[in-house]
């Protein structure tokens, strides 16, 4: 079969490329070797936010918060979006300091979406938080949305506009045909002009198949969920020395998160929930937020994910071979970032150029004579 793109990877960032190259005409299949969000894509956080991003994703999660504010008019779906805030807490005054060269950065920057708050402020927006906080740094219309309900409404309006999906299909190889890419599949073989690599934790056996090595990790970040409770927070909640990402859902339930990975087995697509480390997250939401002493886990789980050395995603066409493109390695905070990015591919792949700046997401920052590419897993 033959189509004008074949995309690997049925994930968010997948779905979003598919979903406007669809949209600008062209015929897209998209190979996905589970179920579409079987991992990192329907099981992380959810967060939108521009607040602490590493400089070079700044430019583009400030464009990508304007598309998530307007959603519905991209993909038919409010995708569950909450843009009530994020803020990263203060401890003590060395964390204030930090903060406050981290708001003094991002200014020189251009932009002022980074708002360093005193302690009277903080606690008129996070009334619940342990009193010995000191300030912290806000960011308003930052937020989260519902991983699951997003990547499910993006693959509806890709499919409405005529994007196939071939799932359960696993790639056993890429050939070169002439002037086109071979996709051999347990299901079929796929010709196509252009392909696209958007295979998240496997984004590396797809570039190896394609003699592009790339130093990719392999992680597994923890989440878990508590019962239902009242209402008693409206920001997502960081804090600027410890590992923690705190939110109530719509529903009451309180999501956790900080970064802490569970064990994993990438042979058998498995990870494992570390308990102990998840005590440590305990800990910190306990001594953050005293009413949670008592609280019960209803649920733990983790997503394999794809971590680039640098902590920044690949995002660029293949600096080995033609008419390749690829997306990923966004290192467990790509979710806020896959409307713009998918938008970013598109234009790439049609106008070999993108309107925003991406040079720092070269796939050739990697392809230097010292740089390793042997593929880790984290610890």
């Amino acid at each position: 079969m033959t189509v004008d793109v074949v995309i690997i990877g049925g994930g968010l960032i997948g779905s979003s490329t598919a979903l406007h190259l669809a949209m600008a005409g062209q015929r897209v299949i998209v190979v996905e070797k589970d179920s579409p969000g079987r991992h990192a894509s329907g099981v992380n956080a959810g967060g939108l936010r521009r607040l602490n991003r590493h400089p070079a994703e700044i430019p583009l999660a400030v464009v990508a918060a304007r598309m998530w504010r307007d959603i519905y008019s991209l993909v038919g779906s409010d995708c569950d979006v909450k843009l009530s805030g994020q803020v990263r807490v203060a401890e003590n005054a060395a964390d204030l300091e930090k903060l406050k060269e981290r708001a003094a950065m991002v200014c020189a920057l251009g932009f002022d979406h980074e708002q360093l708050i005193d302690r009277e402020h903080l606690y008129t927006l996070v009334p619940a938080l342990a009193p010995h906080c000191v300030g912290g740094l806000y960011t308003a219309g930052d937020g989260f949305a519902r991983p699951y309900h997003a990547l499910t409404a993006f693959r509806r309006k890709a499919e409405s506009l005529g994007v196939e999906y071939r799932t359960g299909c696993r790639v056993t190889g890429i050939e070169r045909m002439g002037d086109r890419w071979r996709v051999v599949s347990e299901q079929a073989k796929l010709d196509a002009p252009i392909l696209v690599n958007c295979a998240g934790a496997w984004a590396g056996q797809v570039c190896d198949y394609l003699d592009e090595p790339v130093p990719l990790n392999i992680g597994a970040p923890m989440m878990m969920v508590t019962e239902r409770l009242p209402p008693f927070l409206e920001l997502v909640v960081g804090v600027a020395s410890r590992k923690l990402s705190f939110k109530q859902m719509q529903n009451g339930t309180v999501l956790i998160g900080g970064a802490y990975l569970a064990d994993h087995d990438m042979v058998n697509e498995r990870t494992e929930i570390d308990f102990f480390k998840l005590s440590e997250s305990s800990r910190t939401v306990v001594e953050l937020f005293p009413r949670m002493a008592g609280v019960r886990i209803v649920r733990t789980w983790a997503g394999l994910e794809a971590f680039m050395p640098d902590r920044i995603p690949v995002i660029s066409a293949s600096g080995k071979v033609p008419n390749v493109y690829h997306a990923f390695g966004f290192s467990a905070h790509g979710f806020q970032l896959s409307p713009v990015v998918g938008r970013i591919m598109s234009e790439l792949i049609l106008n070999q150029k993108s309107s925003l700046e991406i040079e720092p997401f070269s796939i050739q920052r990697f392809q230097s004579a010292d740089a390793s590419h042997t593929s880790h897993q984290l610890s």
